[in-house]
């Protein structure tokens, strides 16, 4: 009888693309109703005022404006839109 141990599996080899994760308009500035303020998985930034919460938790403005990040006291993060008069 043949004595050859089999080859073994690899658990390693593959590599998924990137989801595109992160804030796509910063502080100051301008953006339009239903632009996409920030992708992210859970609220790791709150939705503030004018801004709305997708249910993948993707946060977008509901009014034109200039956007503001703030810090809340205890050190959640939330972003909102500052209406453009």
């Amino acid at each position: 009888m043949a004595h050859k141990k089999s080859g073994g599996t690899s658990r390693n080899g593959r590599d998924t693309a990137g989801k595109r994760l992160g804030v796509k308009r910063f502080d100051g500035q301008r953006v339009n109703a239903g632009t996409i303020r920030v992708r992210q998985r859970g609220t790791k930034i709150h939705p503030g005022e004018n801004v709305g919460c997708g249910r993948d938790y993707t946060l977008f403005a509901l009014k034109d404006g200039v956007v503001k990040f703030e810090t809340l006291y205890n050190k959640k993060k939330r972003v909102s839109i500052v209406p453009s008069t």
